[in-house]
């Protein structure tokens, strides 16, 4: 079986707090780790309620000081919002201190609403029209150059180099991955209908770079696991509310499955609901593995990240555990 990864939005949920969430967070990257997950990634967000993840490097740090061998890293940085030579630095620092272990998964959204984006970049211009010649000028700071000095303007710069992922859940990131020979990831837990079209362009444009010789694919999934589909599927009403909250502007902590339970669900939004949700794997060990077992051989993928949301932390845990069960990943005891 290939690998399996986590995707962790640090998740506030109705009667906690962001501290609380990154405190899961930590546990959760020690626990998978544990578990024999590949890598963590956390993702930058702004102006959302529900996710504590707004400053990814600052979090990889500390992920990495409470780990020792998982692979932690951004799943995404939104690159619009921070000059590239930013953003160079604080993860060619992460590599430094934590050589060999370092993921920099980049995107070219803002992964917030107009007026936040606007406020981040301190600018007028809220385009990211710039994004492929910045992700060439990134990598430039840090690529080794033997007999050379670093980049004069990043330090630390040449050879601390972190493991660079283009994002994407459209064709244009697919086909620019491609291009510049970097390995991809796509959204499929929230852009499922672009998914084949997307990874085809993606192979079809690829040309063997320096940093890598043939397309490497990563699928990024909507999981829960519980010990029966009943429970998986209660526990995925938390999402189920969330996403109809956000389509209708109500913007707010995540709910529990009693609350999602207890809301009036009209036709229409049911639709809603189920048509966000359709690519979702949810249901107990069997039925998960093999709703995965079908996304890697649909993608031909080399890697699936999953991504799973419950109200409760330890029901979360528990998601990530018989998942790894039922994959047959290599537990750790480190």
């Amino acid at each position: 079986m290939i690998p399996l990864s986590v995707l962790d939005l640090a998740t506030v949920a109705s009667g906690s707090s962001p501290a609380q969430a990154l405190r899961e967070t930590t546990e959760t990257s020690r626990v998978v780790e544990r578990l024999g997950y590949h890598r963590l990634w956390v993702a930058e967000h702004h102006g959302m309620s529900a996710i504590a993840s707004s400053a990814p490097a600052v979090l990889i740090a500390h992920l990495a000081n409470a780990t020792s061998t998982l692979r932690l890293g951004s799943g995404g940085v939104m690159l619009p919002n921070h000059s590239p030579l930013v953003v160079a630095e604080q993860f060619g620092t992460l590599e430094a201190l934590h050589p060999g272990r370092i993921d920099l998964g980049l995107g070219r959204a803002p992964g917030t609403d107009h007026h936040t984006a606007r406020a981040l970049r301190r600018g007028g211009d809220l385009r990211a029209d710039s994004f492929p010649d910045d992700v060439v000028e990134l990598i430039s700071y840090l690529l080794p150059r033997e007999g050379q000095p670093s980049h004069p303007f990043a330090t630390p710069g040449n050879g601390y180099l972190p493991e660079v992922w283009l994002l994407g859940s459209s064709t244009f990131s697919a086909q620019l991955a491609g291009m510049l020979g970097l390995p991809f990831s796509f959204a499929y837990h929230f852009a499922p209908a672009l998914l084949d079209h997307a990874l085809s362009i993606y192979r079809s444009a690829f040309q063997p770079s320096l940093l890598l010789d043939g397309p490497r694919v990563m699928v990024a999934v909507s999981v829960v696991c519980a010990a029966t589909t009943d429970e998986a599927r209660w526990l995925a009403g938390s999402t189920a509310l969330s996403i109809l909250q956000r389509r209708t502007g109500h913007v707010g902590l995540l709910p529990s499955p009693d609350e999602a339970d207890a809301y009036p669900f009209t036709p229409e939004e049911r639709d809603i609901v189920d048509e966000a949700m359709a690519s979702h794997v949810i249901g107990d060990p069997a039925t998960v593995h093999e709703g995965l077992d079908q996304l890697r051989q649909r993608t031909a993928a080399d890697e699936l990240m999953i991504s799973t949301r419950t109200h409760a932390h330890d029901a979360r845990l528990r998601s990530l555990t018989l998942v790894a069960e039922s994959w047959g990943l290599a537990p750790t005891w480190n």
